[in-house]
C-alpha cells in the first residue's frame, strides 16, 4: 500500500514539474507584456508585473496597421481554413472507407505522397499562380487551398477504421438516404471527436501561419495577427520588446479559448484514431 502510494506521489510530482514547465513560458511572455523594453532587456526573466501595458498598447496601435482588424483578419482566414479543411477531409476519409472501389489503395497512397511534401516546396509555383489568377491580397486564396489537407485525411481515415459502424450506412441505404444526407446527418455525428481534435490542430496551424500570408498579402488592412506581431520588430537598434510581448500575447489567447472548448476531444479522438491502421 505505501509502495503504490509512493508511486502515485511520483507520478502527480513528475506531472506537476511538466505543468509547470509547459505553463512557464506563457506567464513569463504575458508578465513581459506589461513591463516596458528597457525592463525586458535588463531582466528578460521576472514574476512581478509591470506598469506599462497600456504604453505597450499604445505603441502597438500606433502602427500603420490596425491590431482589432488584424484580430478579425485571423480569424476569417482560420476560422475558414479549419471549417474547409474539417468538412472535405472527413468527406474524403469517407469515400476511402465507405466504398469499395478499384483505386482507393492507389488513391490513398497518393495521398500520403503529398503529405511527404513541404509547403515551401511548392511555394513558389503557387504564390506564381495566385498571382496570375489575381488572388493576391484575398483571404481566399489562404482559405480555399485548406480543401487539401492530406495529414487530416490520414487521421480522419484511421479514426474511421478504427470506430466507424459500417452497418448504419447500409441500413440508411435500405432505408433509401441520400448518399451526402446520409454523411450529413449519420456520418459526421460519428465522427466529431476526430473533427474536434483536427480542428484544434488546423485552427492553431492556421492562426500561427506566417510565410503564405507574408508573401500572398501585402496590404496593411490584411495583415494576420502574426504578421502584424513581425512587423513589431522594427529595425536592429530599436526594438519595442514589451510591444511584441504584448502582441504574442494577444496572439496566443485565442488559441487557448479554442483548445479550451475541444480538449475533452483530443485523447478520444487520438486514441480511436490510432487503434487501427
Amino acid at each position: 500500500m505505501t509502495s503504490k502510494r509512493v508511486s502515485r506521489g511520483i507520478k502527480y510530482f513528475v506531472l506537476i514539474v511538466l505543468a509547470i514547465m509547459s505553463l512557464f513560458p506563457f506567464v513569463i511572455m504575458v508578465i513581459n507584456s506589461t513591463r516596458s523594453t528597457t525592463q525586458v532587456q535588463q531582466h528578460a526573466i521576472s514574476l512581478i508585473p509591470s506598469h506599462y501595458l497600456m504604453n505597450n498598447w499604445a505603441v502597438f496601435n500606433g502602427k500603420t496597421f490596425d491590431p482589432i482588424r488584424g484580430f478579425i483578419n485571423s480569424v476569417i482566414i482560420s476560422g475558414g481554413a479549419t471549417i474547409c479543411t474539417i468538412y472535405f477531409s472527413t468527406l474524403t476519409a469517407y469515400a476511402l472507407v465507405a466504398y469499395n472501389w478499384k483505386l482507393r489503395k492507389p488513391f490513398f497512397t497518393f495521398i500520403l505522397c503529398i503529405m511527404m511534401i513541404p509547403g515551401q516546396v511548392t511555394a513558389i509555383g503557387f504564390y506564381q499562380f495566385m498571382f496570375r489568377i489575381g488572388m493576391t491580397n484575398n483571404f481566399l486564396a489562404l482559405i480555399l487551398p485548406a480543401i487539401a489537407a492530406p495529414s487530416c485525411v490520414f487521421f480522419m481515415r484511421q479514426f474511421m477504421l478504427a470506430s466507424f459502424p459500417l452497418e448504419l450506412l447500409d441500413s440508411a441505404r435500405i432505408d433509401g438516404s441520400p448518399e451526402f444526407r446520409t454523411f450529413n446527418r449519420i456520418s459526421m455525428p460519428i465522427m466529431k471527436p476526430a473533427m474536434a481534435t483536427q480542428g484544434i490542430f488546423s485552427f492553431v496551424g492556421n492562426w500561427n501561419q506566417l510565410f503564405l500570408p507574408s508573401i500572398l498579402l501585402t496590404r496593411n488592412t490584411l495583415y494576420t495577427m502574426p504578421l502584424m506581431v513581425s512587423q513589431l520588430k522594427g529595425d536592429i537598434y530599436k526594438v519595442e520588446y514589451g510591444a511584441v510581448y504584448l502582441g504574442l500575447t494577444i496572439t496566443v489567447l485565442p488559441l487557448f479559448v479554442i483548445y479550451f472548448l475541444l480538449s475533452k476531444y483530443i485523447i478520444a479522438g487520438v486514441a480511436l484514431g490510432g487503434v487501427k491502421g
